[in-house]
């Protein structure tokens, strides 16, 4: 009986059943453990490899990712004291900045000189000066409302009422978190760089004045970072030494600032113009001028930026009727680490204690004005829209 099951029809269907069972269990098993392996390859290279980046953003890996860009602001003299001051209280700390308040917000770094004292201490210094600029500690924060991110005090007006004003005007800086340079309580503070940090970028500032001597920090006083503009070593060794200071403070990008010649210059002297190649040729990346109170020509020098003066931004001067002191710009500049990449000029008007976007005829006449001035140094101006441009080649 026994027997006979196992040779029964029914018999053999059965063993055929386990055969095939065994047969089709064996396969998936090999499918199953080679499917396993390959999944296990492809981990371990994702691993290693790390994810497949979308197209899309490829590009903004390879460019942000590895050299990112910073958007930086230049304006040239703040001057917050006399009538300055007197229209801030009555109408407001954001007054004097106009319509051109977006625009100095939308940069990741803003940089004015500022050109007097914000203080209630000190008395004028002696022997008398010409102009002496003071302004209240309410005026400070009218620097903070536009978003400047750091002033120059190395000028011929940080110590118009002597060590006491300088030393209260630093405080009023510290508490709104602006960062300095170019001043301080001896040489050694007033000679160190600026550090500031926007868009992955680390940038260094260092900043030297030209006048007045007299106002120059010493071993264990208060001063400005006063220097003689010139191509001596006894000179020059310490402009060497500040660029290479702020690089080694971690900078990226370091800019020379300048309070230098005197005012109304429209054109740089030939001794001025070599001081600015040799600036770069010693580490700079970007020259800052300042001084003229009118803007003077841009060049392109070896792929950096040389602004020899970037005149006033907000004061209450006297108009002269044909350097047009009044007719303004601010420098607005796009860099890598690597490469300058992009460099905007925006004609502004001040009138009345307030700066506003330039139109019309008086946006006509800083075109042509700083095409002319640069072009001299073989930079071409172009005009996109409501911009003045410096186109770079790649």
């Amino acid at each position: 009986m026994m027997y006979a099951n196992r040779t029964s029809p029914v018999g053999m269907h059965s063993f055929s059943l386990k055969i095939r069972w065994a047969f089709w269990g064996t396969w998936s098993v090999v499918v199953c453990c080679t499917v396993l392996f390959f999944l296990a390859v492809v981990g371990i290279h994702l691993a290693v490899a790390g994810p497949v980046p979308d197209p899309d953003t490829i590009d903004q890996v390879t460019t942000t990712g590895q050299d990112p860009s910073v958007t930086l602001m230049f304006g040239g003299d703040v001057m917050l004291g006399r009538l300055v001051d007197e229209v801030i209280r009555e109408r407001g700390p954001r007054y004097i900045w106009g319509n051109t308040l977006p625009l100095l917000l939308a940069a990741d770094i803003t940089m004015v000189n500022l050109e007097c004292v914000i203080a209630k201490k000190g008395t004028p210094f002696f022997p008398p000066r010409v102009f002496y600029f003071r302004a209240s500690p309410r005026s400070a924060e009218t620097l903070s409302i536009a978003g400047v991110d750091y002033v120059s005090l190395a000028n011929n007006h940080a110590m118009d009422f002597t060590a006491a004003a300088l030393l209260e005007t630093i405080q009023h800086l510290d508490r709104l978190g602006i960062a300095h340079a170019g001043a301080g309580r001896n040489l050694e503070v007033a000679s160190r760089p600026a550090r500031l940090e926007a868009a992955g970028v680390t940038i260094g500032v260092v900043a030297f004045a030209d006048h007045f001597r007299e106002y120059a920090a010493g071993k264990d006083s208060a001063g400005i970072n006063f220097i003689q503009v010139s191509l001596m070593e006894r000179h020059f060794a310490r402009v060497r030494s500040a660029i290479q200071m702020a690089r080694a403070d971690g900078a990226d990008l370091v800019i020379f600032s300048i309070h230098w010649g005197p005012n109304m210059r429209q054109v740089p002297t030939p001794e001025f113009v070599q001081f600015a190649h040799a600036v770069i040729d010693a580490g700079a990346d970007i020259f800052y001028g300042h001084s003229a109170h009118i803007f003077q020509g841009i060049e392109l020098y070896k792929g950096k930026l040389i602004l020899y003066d970037t005149g006033d931004l907000i004061d209450d001067y006297y108009v002269d009727p044909l350097l047009r002191n009044d007719q303004q710009l601010l420098f607005i500049v796009k860099t890598s680490r690597a490469a300058l990449q992009r460099v905007e000029l925006v004609p502004v008007l001040i009138d009345n204690m307030q700066v506003n976007l330039a139109r019309s005829e008086n946006f006509a006449d800083i075109r042509k004005r700083i095409a002319r001035l640069s072009r001299r140094y073989g930079t071409e101006i172009h005009q996109e829209k409501d911009r003045l441009v410096v186109r770079i080649e790649k």
